[in-house]
Order: structure tokens, then sequence, then C-alpha cells
């Protein structure tokens, strides 16, 4: 006898593609954090996608001590943003600090550049050879492709990852 109707509106996303396949879909209300082209670091909430811009809300959270030595997250404020999206250059947090993928990079060209020059060492004078050199630098390639692989690579908006906006209305 009674009949309901549910209508919904339709959202635009943007999918974030690696190599042609999509790595995650970006939604309103959901959570981003990312740099912007302009070196802004933003960890905000997704409050709309429309037109090829995204709309942020991003919390000021403070810890406010308390009597008993504790203390409590206390939200002061909040900024509100808007970016194409063509403006976010990568995903994540921006590094800072020590490089540890960088000194990997390091340790393998070095390391690299030992075992050749041991090769090249043994090919002209075999007296001179050193294999100990030889373990050695094939170790430090072990440990900076360890150390590179450990890093945490962020996502760079560039050759492998790409933004596509889809509109659904």
């Amino acid at each position: 006898m009674f009949s309901s109707t549910a209508y919904c509106q339709k959202a635009d996303f943007i999918m974030l593609k690696k190599n042609q396949k999509t790595v995650k879909n970006i939604y309103s209300g959901t959570h981003i954090e990312f740099v912007a082209t302009n070196g802004a670091y933003r960890n905000a909430l997704i409050t709309g996608i429309k037109n090829d811009s995204l709309y942020l809300q991003e919390f000021v959270v403070y810890r406010m001590p308390t009597t008993l030595g504790t203390y409590i997250l206390d939200t002061t404020g909040s900024f509100r943003y808007a970016y194409h999206y063509n403006q976010i250059k990568s995903f994540g947090k921006p590094q800072k600090g020590f490089d540890v993928g960088g000194s990997g990079a390091a340790l393998m060209g070095g390391g690299a550049l030992l075992v050749l020059a041991s090769g090249v060492s043994y090919l002209i004078d075999k007296d001179k050879f050193s294999p100990q050199l030889l373990g050695a630098a094939l170790g430090l390639t072990g440990i900076g492709y360890i150390m590179n692989k450990a890093a945490a690579k962020r996502m760079v908006i560039g050759k492998k990852y790409k933004l596509q906006y889809i509109s659904l209305q």
C-alpha cells in the first residue's frame, strides 16, 4: 500500500592510478594527507569534491596539560582550503631528517662501483686482487639495497602515479 523512494546525490570522486591500475578512490568524507605543489602539507578531511576541486577542512588540535599531569587533546579551530586536484604533488608526509632511501641508494652505488673496481683489479693484476674488498663491496651493496627497500616511499604524482577526476553529474 505504501511505497517509499530513496534519493541519493551523485558525488564526484578522484582516482589514484599506478600504471593504469586503480590504487585508491578518493571520496568526500574521507581523510587525505598530501603535499601540494606550492610545498604546503595538508592533513585534512575532504568536505566536498566538485568541478575538479577538493574542498578540505583541517583541524587544529593541541595537547593541553591537565592538573593531574596528563594531557588531553583540544580542537582549537579549523581551516578550510580548496585545491584543484592537479595541485597535489605527492601523498603522505614530507621527508624530514635523515633520508634512509637516499643513503641506501648511495651505499648501493658505492658498493657497485667497488665491485666493478675489484673485477677490473682481478683482470689486470691477480696478485693485487683483494677478496676481502670484494666481499665488503658486496656487503655494502646488499645493505644499501635493504635500506632503499625499507625506506617509506611517498606516492609522487608524475610518471608512475596519476590522478583522474571522475564527474558523475
